[in-house]
């Protein structure tokens, strides 16, 4: 197996620059830090590692707030105050 340092990339762990490295199998692409031992990988294929339902519930992944009756319901902020 081939492992190439990626020119110019930073570890988001450690934020060293010229740290990572990468490599691949047949289904998965991984990359690594050779400074702090970061490393995580993805799948080649582009399907995600976990369901949507599996993910902890955020803002983003939840659908819109509905009403019983029906309607959406929308939040507006000023801007000229803090949330």
């Amino acid at each position: 197996m081939i492992k190439r340092f990626i020119a110019g990339a930073v570890c988001p762990r450690c934020a060293k620059q010229d740290t990572i490295r990468m490599y691949r199998d047949e289904e998965r692409e991984y990359r690594e830090c050779v400074a702090c031992d970061f490393a995580d990988s993805m799948r080649l294929d582009g399907q995600p590692d976990h369901k949507e339902e599996e993910l902890i519930q955020t803002r983003v992944n939840q659908g819109p707030a509905v009403r019983e009756d029906g309607v959406q319901v929308l939040k507006f902020f000023d801007a000229t105050t803090k949330h």
